[in-house]
């Protein structure tokens, strides 16, 4: 049975539900002090902690108002900096363009706190702290990317001072995600993909960062099948046949799920090589719906195009086999 959270504590959930938490460290504080041990077991993750806690405890901290205070504090900040009037961009953008430009950010990885491991080094905390600042700068902003059930294994050095791998499945109801919904606003987002001699499905996701919206694709769907399912199981994981499939979700997927949810956006930023499709995808879209042709779909998808690398060396970088690729 989950912990009903006492009248006066609500604005806890919705703390736990924004990674603004993962540089604001009283906010973490809050959910430390109602068990500190528990705290420790759950990985430090606030929405862990709320599903785990003791009922009995959080009726207390409900009657200890010093207690409440300091919730409705941090929540009152948290309400503050998503509701700014004056950031980054509205001081530098034109006001007759401030409701144009869209950036739409893709990254295989993206490490904001350890309460959501889809991550494993580097490329994830960039892409992390891009979506932090993008936040704290108020530009318009989404970003996408995948939600894997099983993550990137953890390292320990055992006693002989070899590394074992340490695999931990992500039990996404306690993950700082929540189902992405589509235009209407009600409808939970599900785009459907092409794979050779099949169709595969991929349910989006949403975390929220600040002001910031990263939306995470799985495929781990009954009506997919087994070796479907499997796609978004983990980051980096198996052969160069899984990783363009990993990819061709990522790409095309991604696309298909911001075209899903009513966004349109004026730039498409691809952190490496692994959301490399979305070109495709994007000029397929150009050439159906605006009737463009092939070469004036290209001009215009390079034209609004980047491409950022993380790790610009050959053993950093992925190489398929072109019989693969067809």
């Amino acid at each position: 049975m989950v912990p009903r959270v006492p009248e006066g504590l609500e604005s806890l959930r919705r703390i736990a539900f924004n990674l603004w938490f993962s540089w604001n460290f009283e906010a973490l504080e809050l959910f430390q002090e109602l068990d500190p041990a528990l705290w420790e077991e759950c990985g430090h993750s606030p929405v862990k902690m709320l599903r785990l806690v003791k009922q009995s405890r959080l009726e207390a901290a409900s009657k200890d108002k010093a207690y409440r205070d300091r919730v409705e504090k941090i929540h009152d900040k948290l309400e503050a900096y998503l509701n700014r009037k004056s950031t980054w961009f509205t001081k530098n953008m034109p006001k007759e363009k401030k409701d144009q430009p869209l950036v739409a950010y893709f990254s295989a990885e993206f490490g904001f706190h350890e309460s959501l491991p889809v991550y494993s080094g580097g490329l994830g905390i960039l892409a992390g702290d891009h979506c932090k600042s993008a936040s704290d700068l108020g530009l318009p902003f989404v970003a996408v990317g995948l939600l894997y059930r099983f993550g990137y294994f953890s390292q320990k050095i055992n006693r002989d001072g070899w590394q074992e791998a340490n695999i931990v499945d992500n039990v996404f109801h306690d993950l700082p995600v929540r189902e992405a919904l589509a235009a209407d606003g009600k409808t939970p987002v599900v785009v459907e993909l092409d794979m050779p001699g099949r169709k595969v499905k991929a349910k989006v996701w949403e975390v929220r960062i600040g002001l910031t919206r990263l939306f995470l694709l799985d495929t781990d769907l009954p009506s997919n099948a087994p070796d479907d399912r499997n796609i978004t199981y983990q980051l980096y994981g198996g052969d160069h046949d899984m990783r363009v499939r990993q990819e061709i979700v990522l790409g095309i997927g991604g696309v298909k799920a911001i075209d899903a949810m009513g966004l349109r956006p004026s730039v498409f930023h691809m952190n490496e090589g692994h959301a490399a499709f979305l070109g495709l995808e994007r000029i397929r879209m150009l050439v159906d719906r605006e009737k463009l042709s092939f070469i004036e779909a290209l001009q215009s998808v390079a034209a609004s195009s980047i491409f950022t690398t993380h790790t610009p060396v050959p053993a950093g970088n992925d190489a398929f086999d072109p019989k693969l690729m067809e």
